[in-house]
Formats: C-alpha cells, sequence, structure tokens
C-alpha cells in the first residue's frame, strides 16, 4: 500500500473531518464516560476534551496562543512536565475547567471549524517559523503543525477516549486509513530501517521499507515482519502501548 504523505488541500479536509468526528464523540459520552481515566497520565476524558477545545481555541486565535504560550510556560515548573507544551495544555484545562460537559460539547463543535480556518490562514512567512518539537522529530517548520501535526492531536485524543469508554472506535479508510499512512511513512523516514507491516482493520494496509545492506540480523533488506491492528500501531509509536523491535521507534502524537 501506498503510503503517500498528506498534501495541504487533503490535510484541510481531514482536519475539518477529525474536529467533527471528536466532537461527535463528546456529544456521546455519558456522566460516567466523562470521568475515565485515559492513556495520558493524569488526565481524565473530561480533561482531555478541556485540553482539545483549548488548543482549539489558540488555532483560532493568535491573540489566544501568545496568551497561552505566555501563561502556560510557567506553569511547567509547577507540574511533572517532559514538554515544553505541557504549561500550555495545563492552562488550556484549568481556564476552561468551570464548562459544563454539554458546554464543551457546544463550544468544541463551533470552534472546530474556526480552528482550521486559523490555520490555515496563517501568512506564509510565519509557516516556515521554526518550532522544537523534541526528539526523534527535531526541529520543524510550523507548517508541520499546521498542517498535519495539530489534526494528529485531535485524532490520537479520540483514539484514547475510545480506549477509555470501551466503545469502538468510528473508522474510514478514506480519513483514518490516510492518517496512518501518513505517520508510517514519517515514522520509516525518520528510523530508517527495512520493515514489512500488515495494519489490520479499516484504517490499515500493507506498508514496506526495503534498505539495501541493512544489516539488520535475521531480517535482509525486508526487514521485520510486524501484524499488528492499525489503531493498536498508532498507540505503540505513540507510547501509549509498548513496543518491541522495529515498534520500539517512537513518533509522538
Amino acid at each position: 500500500m501506498s503510503s503517500a504523505r498528506i498534501n495541504r488541500s487533503e490535510a484541510r479536509v481531514i482536519a475539518e473531518e477529525e474536529f467533527r468526528r471528536f466532537a461527535g464523540l463528546l456529544a456521546t459520552l455519558s456522566d460516567d464516560e466523562w470521568s475515565q481515566p485515559t492513556d495520558c497520565t493524569g488526565w481524565d476524558v473530561r480533561k482531555m476534551a478541556l485540553h482539545v477545545l483549548g488548543s482549539a481555541d489558540a488555532q483560532a486565535s493568535v491573540r489566544v496562543f501568545v496568551h497561552q504560550f505566555r501563561r502556560g510556560l510557567p506553569l511547567n515548573k509547577q507540574i511533572d512536565s517532559h514538554h515544553w507544551v505541557d504549561g500550555m495544555n495545563e492552562l488550556q484545562i484549568r481556564e476552561r475547567s468551570h464548562l459544563s460537559n454539554d458546554e464543551i460539547v457546544a463550544q468544541l463543535a463551533a470552534m472546530g471549524p474556526k480552528a482550521v480556518e486559523g490555520r490555515w490562514r496563517t501568512p506564509l512567512p510565519m509557516r516556515y517559523l521554526p518550532m522544537p518539537f523534541g526528539p526523534p522529530i527535531g526541529w520543524v517548520p510550523l507548517k508541520y503543525l499546521l498542517d498535519v501535526g495539530f489534526t494528529r492531536d485531535v485524532w490520537a485524543h479520540r483514539i484514547d477516549i475510545s480506549a477509555a469508554i470501551g466503545r469502538p472506535m468510528e473508522l474510514s479508510a478514506d480519513h483514518d486509513g490516510r492518517l496512518v499512512a501518513d505517520i508510517v511513512a514519517e515514522w520509516g523516514s525518520i528510523h530508517g530501517q527495512p520493515y514489512e507491516l500488515v495494519l489490520e482493520g479499516v484504517a490499515g494496509g500493507k506498508f514496506s521499507q526495503r534498505v539495501q545492506g541493512a544489516g539488520v540480523e535475521g531480517a535482509g533488506v525486508d526487514g521485520e515482519r510486524v501484524e499488528i491492528d492499525a489503531v493498536d500501531f498508532i498507540r505503540t509509536l505513540s507510547g501509549r502501548l509498548p513496543g518491541q523491535g522495529v515498534l520500539a521507534h517512537p513518533l509522538p502524537l
């Protein structure tokens, strides 16, 4: 299966659809499901939703982003921070903690399209400002976040919530499958090792990377063969599930 990267026009369609799906999932949650713990330490479903809403607010408004950046960075000293964005995430949650669950759903449904519009109207020079994403990605232009990074974040948290409440996730090949393929392509280019992936489920497919003379013991140029559910593959790369062999190479989402 081709692991062609998502282009910018496609990225916008996917971003809009992911916000719609995320808000749609929240609208179905029971009171008990809002309080379920997630794979993200310290976050239940409600806090995760507040983070996604706060991030969407910042994507829609430069003023809000600057506010979150200036007020959020100092919070890294108060919390168990592992990345510079942790303080911003914490501020997003704290400043919206007064919202009812119904208000979270309504605001996110309204804010999603505005967030995407805000990302796509970012001036061209700003889109190439270097941003420290952290290992193994390193420094990337801001457009990495604007085009796919923010969408992956919302999508990964929809995966988290679906896992937390024990429900099957809404999946389709033209949406989730494209996110999976895009991640496979980037992940493979970063670690550079050969592999043969069989990702099961609606969002899955078959992917491979051949590296001539890779020198991987017992694997040859075709690399390690891995069969795994596509969503579990994503959870593994992002550290939600443990990974061995080629799956030990992370890709933060």
